[in-house]
């Protein structure tokens, strides 16, 4: 089940709100954790018995944690025991299949090859519950000894299954008690819909110019490129139609992923929670370095605290920084998916977040701030094509494409350039804190008068969306 489909919005939700509210306060988390696996449920009811696990685990070693605090060495085992724990279940779920076909290319070996769905969402929880039992070892978060509280947190259906990655230290004080009023649930309604309208009215619309994209790429494999693939591009992926499709992916995943970070925020207001904010105007960025301060914060967040940091962070010598960095975004590369090119999409950040720490970034800051964000854009949107062809043969045609290797113009450029246009314009001003700035000086007034026309408008027009339309993926729930 997804937020932006009709059964969520017109069964799931009304009901569970209902309920949950006629629910006496004591009993509500128990609600929240039965309601949220029936969510989860609702399409791979055998995964939950992962939630099952992945909770048992870490309700289970953070009391371990709590009882050994006299015993550092105990406790410092039972939080490598965790991690253990709830690494090998990310590993075998999202990259066993991937490790043992590569080596089996390599070696000749026969390792199985499962062919396991990925469990939707795995990549976010496990991070979650995983950042529980250290945070108690570092007495940052209070150890949780009630089992239906804890396995409401890891469980919450708002953030369940694409984040954004709530630490339980974050939340640790609402789970017990938290602040419910009609005020708080009117803006959390307005929130939601906002990250509808975003995800249906904005990203579904700018998606289907970079499905165009790739289907006007067509190769032919014709040898060996890096030792992977190869690729022959036959001339019917101009540069220009390559350009306008990592574009419109650039804009499809942020509204994509903004919008349900958006709606993840507002249904927890409803509930009474308050999550962290996951976006704020990444494509205004000056900087790669910007850029990350801005987008998917929660993920950027976790790394630093749970890896960057216990590595050294910068407060080392310069070559073990530098081995921080590249193995931080290795790993927020190979976190993102199982495949050659999330590596190199990792790789390729970390070598601009080193080249902007060591050199880059003192001459960007001579450059006017038209140019830099020139600059980001341009590193930005080539990352973006990284990230979206996972297979190396077309991820090579698709850059060579951009970069001369394609006619320079074909007849179908002209053709998608205006009729997306109009949205491509829309998009690019939703991206930037315009609107905002225009809201804000509206006044109080026309607030009071415009917010429950615009929500209901949004709404309906949402809901007209989903009822004619069969395009609706959600580009995060692969992670």
């Amino acid at each position: 089940m997804v937020f932006s489909s009709l059964p969520f919005l017109f069964f799931y939700l009304p009901v569970v709100l209902l309920i949950y509210k006629l629910t006496p306060l004591k009993l509500r988390n128990l609600f929240l954790l039965l309601a949220s696996l029936f969510f989860y449920g609702w399409g791979e009811p055998v995964y939950i018995l992962i939630m099952f696990l992945s909770t048992a685990v870490d309700y289970t070693h953070g009391m371990l944690v709590e009882r050994w605090r006299s015993d550092d060495r105990k406790a410092r085992l039972a939080v490598a025991s965790s991690v253990f724990f709830n690494l090998a279940i990310l590993v075998f779920f999202k990259y066993w299949d991937f490790i043992a076909g590569n080596v089996n290319a390599l070696t000749g070996l026969n390792l199985p090859v499962f062919g396991i769905p990925l469990p939707i969402g795995i990549s976010f929880y496990t991070f979650q519950t995983m950042s529980y039992t250290i945070d108690v070892y570092r007495q940052s978060a209070p150890v949780q000894r009630n089992v239906i509280t804890f396995g409401a947190y890891v469980t919450l259906f708002p953030q369940l299954i694409a984040g954004p990655i709530i630490q339980y230290k974050t939340v640790a004080e609402q789970l017990v008690s938290r602040t419910e009023n009609l005020e708080k649930f009117v803006s959390g309604v307005r929130r939601f819909i906002v990250g509808l309208a975003k995800k249906v009215l904005l990203a579904n619309a700018i998606g289907e110019l970079w499905d165009q994209a790739l289907a006007s790429q067509s190769l032919t494999v014709a040898g060996a490129w890096l030792g992977l693939a190869a690729f022959d591009a036959l001339p019917s992926l101009s540069a220009p139609m390559a350009w306008l499709g990592a574009v419109a992916y650039g804009l499809q995943i942020y509204f994509d992923f903004s919008g349900y970070s958006d709606m993840a925020i507002g249904l927890g207001r409803m509930l009474g929670f308050e999550f962290i904010e996951n976006f704020n105007y990444p494509y205004i960025s000056r900087s790669v370095v910007d850029f990350w301060k801005r987008w998917h914060i929660s993920l950027t967040t976790w790394f630093r605290e749970y890896l960057y940091f216990p590595l050294g962070g910068n407060r080392v010598p310069r070559w073990k920084w530098v081995r921080n960095i590249l193995i931080v975004w290795l790993l927020t590369g190979l976190w993102h998916g199982a495949g050659w090119n999330f590596l190199l999409w990792g790789l390729y950040y970390a070598l601009f977040m080193l080249a902007e720490r060591l050199f880059l970034g003192k001459w960007l800051e001579k450059l006017p701030r038209a140019l830099q964000h020139v600059y980001a854009l341009f590193v930005v949107l080539i990352g973006w094509a990284l990230f979206a062809v996972e297979d190396m043969g077309r991820l090579g045609a698709y850059l060579s494409a951009c970069f001369g290797g394609a006619p320079l113009a074909s007849a179908a450029d002209g053709y998608y350039l205006m009729s997306y246009l109009p949205m491509l314009l829309i998009l690019a001003v939703a991206a930037t804190p315009l609107g905002k700035r225009l809201w804000d000086r509206a006044g109080e007034r026309a607030h009071g008068v415009l917010l429950p026309v615009l929500t209901l408008a949004g709404l309906v027009l949402c809901t007209a969306s989903l009822v004619d339309a069969s395009y609706n993926p959600f580009l995060y729930f692969r992670f």
